[in-house]
């Protein structure tokens, strides 16, 4: 099951379960679609496996599986990808 991390990594933007700008790798990395396709060009910084948009998960499936609630923040790792 996908954590729906609450958070951009890079800027820190909220991304809440629903949000349409999230984007995660198959590690559940998480960026907002701001910073994964201008900052990083879809590649995750941290594995460098491929940024893909964030699935939505129904709202009835969140009352027994909520979205994370931690929030993952380095911005270290959001150098421009050259």
């Amino acid at each position: 099951m996908l954590d729906l991390r609450p958070n951009c990594e890079c800027c820190d933007k909220n991304l809440p379960a629903q949000s349409s700008e999230a984007f995660i790798c198959s590690f559940e990395c998480t960026f907002c679609s701001g910073c994964a396709q201008t900052l990083l060009n879809n590649v995750c910084p941290n594995c460098s496996g491929n940024l893909v948009q964030r699935p939505i998960r129904p709202l009835a499936a969140l009352k027994n599986y909520p979205a994370s609630t931690k929030r993952v923040l380095n911005e270290s790792v959001c150098a421009p990808n050259t």
